[in-house]
Order: C-alpha cells, then sequence, then structure tokens
C-alpha cells in the first residue's frame, strides 16, 4: 500500500520542485523591480506631507510604499514559497524512507 502512495506522490514532487524554482526566479526579479517603486511611492508620499499638507493622500502613498517594499507583500511571498519548498522536501522524504 505504501509503494502506491509513494507512486501517485511522485508527481507532485516534481511539480513542485519546478513550481517553487520558476516562483523562486519571479519573486527575485519582482522584489527588484518593486523595490523601485516602493522608494517612488514612499519620495512622493513625503513630498505630498510636506509640501502639499496634504495628510491623508501622503499616509496612503507610505502605506502603499511599505506593502510593495521588501518587507511587505515580497516577503510574504517569500515565506509561502518557503511553505512550497518544505512541502517538497517533506514529500521527498516521504518517497525516499
Amino acid at each position: 500500500m505504501r509503494i502506491i502512495l509513494k507512486i501517485l506522490a511522485a508527481p507532485f514532487v516534481l511539480v513542485l520542485t519546478l513550481l517553487v524554482a520558476v516562483l523562486s526566479f519571479l519573486l527575485s526579479l519582482s522584489v527588484g523591480i518593486l523595490s523601485i517603486g516602493a522608494s517612488l511611492l514612499g519620495l512622493l508620499g513625503v513630498l505630498m506631507m510636506a509640501v502639499e499638507r496634504d495628510f491623508y493622500t501622503g499616509a496612503a502613498l507610505l502605506v502603499m510604499a511599505f506593502a510593495v517594499s521588501p518587507f511587505g507583500l515580497p516577503a510574504l511571498a517569500g515565506w509561502l514559497v518557503c511553505k512550497l519548498d518544505d512541502l517538497n522536501y517533506s514529500l521527498r522524504g516521504f518517497i525516499t524512507g
């Protein structure tokens, strides 16, 4: 019975291996692009707060800058890719163990 489960788990290991590799590559590209966007949004938010005295728009831009910075959504995506990689290794351990 265990051999059947191992045979069924093998395609999932292959798919997860390819998926983690592609998602890691896309994540590294998006972090680079989003860090430039975050710095521009942050600068625009500070300028809106300082020059225009529009605190609500400036604060909203600063929140958006944090969300696209490497500490916001890309960190959440990195966590998700890490969990998929952990699942991949646990399935590999099930097949080989």
